[in-house]
C-alpha cells in the first residue's frame, strides 16, 4: 500500500472522529489554546503576530484570540505556496483553495510571526501531523527559518493517534499540540 493510500485511509478515519466531537469539546480546546497563548505572550517582551487558521468544517475555532493579540491568517497561493498576512479590519477574500483570508499587499516574514497554530485531522506522539494533504504547511516549514517558528497543532483528544501516523519524507513534525485534555508543547 502506498503512502498516499495509507494517508487517505487515515484522513477518512480521523475526519469521522472529528465529526463526532461536541461543541463543548471544541470550546475546551479553545480555552486551552488561550491559556497557552497567554502564557507564551507573557514570556516575551516583543511578541509578533500569532498565525492562526480560518476554521473549516468542525475545526476548533480560535478566532476569538483576535480580541487580545495581533493575528495573522494564511493565504494559499498558486504553486502550493502559503503566506501569512496581518488580519486587520479589511474584508477577507477567498484564496486559491477557497478559504477566507486577508489580501494585503505585504506578506509577513518569519521574523514577524511568533507562533503558528495549525488545524490537524490528527497528530501522533512523534508530533507527525495529518492534515488535508495539500502540503502547504510542510512546504512552508521546509525553510529552516520558518521551521524555527513554533508550530502547534490544534485538535480534540479523540483525534490524537495512539499509533504512529504514516509519515512521508516531506512531513515536518510539529512543535507540539493542544487538545481539550492536554497542552503537549
Amino acid at each position: 500500500m502506498t503512502i498516499f493510500v495509507k494517508k487517505k485511509l487515515e484522513r477518512d478515519k480521523f475526519r469521522k472522529l472529528r465529526d463526532e466531537i461536541s461543541l463543548n469539546q471544541r470550546e475546551n480546546v479553545e480555552k486551552n489554546v488561550r491559556l497557552y497563548v497567554d502564557s507564551f505572550v507573557k514570556g516575551y517582551k516583543n511578541i509578533g503576530y500569532i498565525a492562526i487558521y480560518w476554521p473549516l468544517k468542525n475545526e476548533v475555532d480560535i478566532r476569538s484570540l483576535k480580541e487580545k493579540i495581533s493575528l495573522a491568517l494564511p493565504r494559499c497561493e498558486d504553486k502550493k505556496e502559503l503566506l501569512f498576512y496581518r488580519w486587520d479590519e479589511r474584508p477577507l477574500t477567498k484564496d486559491s483553495e477557497g478559504i477566507l483570508s486577508p489580501n494585503n499587499s505585504f506578506p509577513l516574514s518569519h521574523f514577524q510571526i511568533s507562533m503558528i497554530l495549525v488545524p490537524c485531522l490528527s497528530v501522533d506522539k512523534n508530533l507527525t501531523r495529518l492534515g488535508y494533504g495539500g502540503g502547504y504547511f510542510d512546504k512552508l516549514r521546509r525553510d529552516k527559518n520558518w521551521r524555527n517558528v513554533p508550530c502547534i497543532g490544534v485538535l480534540t483528544s479523540n483525534c490524537v493517534s495512539k499509533i504512529p501516523l504514516t509519515r512521508a519524507e516531506w512531513d515536518i513534525p510539529l512543535s507540539g499540540y493542544i487538545t481539550e485534555k492536554e497542552i503537549f508543547v
